[in-house]
C-alpha cells in the first residue's frame, strides 16, 4: 500500500494505528482519547 497521494491526516492516522498495534494496547483505546483531549485543549488555548 502506498500513501504518497494520501492526505496528511490519513498518513498520521495510519501511523497512529501502527503505533497502537505495535504496543499491543487495549481495544478501548483510552490512549487515543487522552491524546485527542490534550490536543483539543491545547488548540483551544493556543499553546
Amino acid at each position: 500500500m502506498t500513501l504518497e497521494h494520501e492526505s496528511p491526516e490519513i498518513k498520521l492516522a495510519i501511523d497512529l494505528i501502527i503505533l497502537l498495534e505495535k504496543n499491543d494496547l487495549a481495544p478501548e483505546l483510552a490512549a487515543l482519547e487522552i491524546v485527542k483531549n490534550d490536543y483539543l485543549r491545547k488548540a483551544d488555548t493556543g499553546e
